[in-house]
């Protein structure tokens, strides 16, 4: 399903990474066994302050010195979109066979783990998304994104079904589909 439009992502990353990118360089792709949508160039859309944040997180694990974020016009172009059901039921049937094979041959299945109820350590998801893509590919449908909606954090509020941290967040496969970048105000 082709998507004809462009959306808005922020990418939080290094002060350093974010100039050079400016100056012309590409996103480095994400390859972590735990991202949540399998390989890409993670953004969130329309989600500045989620982006910066994820940025100042970075700071405390030593991966980022100066916190950032980057703005791009992303053309979402064929997008594998986890919140059309269509995608969500193909990803549920492709599942069972994937897991069938995978214990048929003596792996252990991958799990998706954490200390809060949202299980940030998606290993599981990350497995199944980028064997299913990996598939599609071999049939000759090739995904340019992958889109999906996370609920995340604390309540808002006592009894809330509104959660502190939810998001939409796009991979970006295809460098292509990043239109241009910019430097948000």
């Amino acid at each position: 399903m082709r998507y004809n439009r462009i959306v808005v992502g922020y990418h939080g990353c290094d002060l350093e990474v974010a100039a050079r990118i400016l100056d012309g360089e590409a996103f480095v792709e994400s390859t972590n066994d735990y991202d949540w949508l399998g390989r890409g160039v993670y953004f969130w859309e329309y989600g500045a302050d989620r982006a910066y944040r994820f940025a100042q997180e970075q700071v405390e694990r030593g991966r980022v010195r100066t916190p950032a974020v980057l703005g791009a016009l992303i053309q979402l172009g064929e997008c594998f979109d986890l919140l059309d059901t269509r995608f969500t039921r193909d990803l549920s049937e492709f599942y069972g066979i994937w897991e069938e094979q995978e214990l048929a041959t003596g792996r252990t299945l991958p799990t998706n783990s954490g200390k809060t109820p949202d299980k940030k350590m998606r290993r599981l998801d990350c497995a199944v998304i980028n064997h299913y893509l990996m598939l599609a590919a071999k049939k000759h449908s090739t995904y340019d994104t992958v889109r999906g909606c996370f609920i995340e954090g604390e309540p808002v509020f006592a009894g809330s079904g509104i959660y502190q941290e939810s998001h939409i967040q796009i991979a970006v496969r295809n460098p292509a589909s990043v239109v241009g970048a910019f430097k948000p105000r």
